[in-house]
């Protein structure tokens, strides 16, 4: 049985990470840069970036509208970092005519920890991951400000929320690609599975 065919939204950030995460999973990643390549997925992962960056790109690639939609019909989509931002119903010192995909009924803060020089690793607990914390690398990172009662927080640094779940959406504040734990993509391929959307 072949897994889920994950689409990694290929625009900017760490597409070729998330690729060898997702296969070490058991999922076929493939790159999504246009509406037809969205619309063979079972998932769907937005990888860090700059989120202001991406939603103009999406706009340019025609992306934004068929993505918006995809979440409304229940596509399942990870968002790690920038991704996280993109998902969020709301952003705090972002732009103003920034674009958001949406989904997840919460407000991000951008850069919430500070500027490059102030990211950071640390090992958090996550729920819904087996086996001991998972190492999570920050980088220029977002934190959730707000979050709607039907908004699953499953990790927090201090007190803000760092990864949350909210149905088929999965969204981390920090960037899993980037350490070779792939055991928030096996999250994300689980949710995606049982779903009904893969394979």
């Amino acid at each position: 049985m072949s897994g889920p065919r994950i689409g990694i939204l290929a625009l900017q950030g760490d597409v070729r990470e998330h690729a060898r995460a997702l296969s070490a999973v058991g999922a076929r990643p493939v790159e999504v840069r246009r509406a037809a390549e969205l619309a063979a997925v079972d998932g769907l992962v937005l990888p860090g970036g700059e989120s202001t960056t991406i939603g103009r790109l999406l706009r340019v690639f025609e992306l934004l509208e068929p993505l918006r939609a995809a979440v409304v019909a229940g596509l399942p989509v990870f968002g790690s970092c920038a991704g996280m931002i993109l998902l969020a119903r709301d952003v705090v010192d972002g732009r103003p005519d920034q674009p958001l995909i949406g989904g997840l009924d919460m407000v991000v803060r951008r850069n919430a920890f500070g500027r490059q020089v102030d990211s950071f690793e640390v090992d958090l607990d996550v729920d819904g991951v087996e086996g001991p914390p998972v190492h999570a690398v920050f980088i220029r990172a977002p934190w959730v400000e707000k979050a709607g009662d039907t908004v699953e927080v499953l990790a927090r640094v201090a007190e803000a929320p760092v990864a949350v779940r909210q149905g088929p959406l999965l969204a981390t504040a920090f960037h899993p690609e980037l350490t070779g734990d792939s055991r928030m993509h096996r999250l994300f391929v689980d949710i995606v599975r049982s779903s009904g959307s893969g394979r």
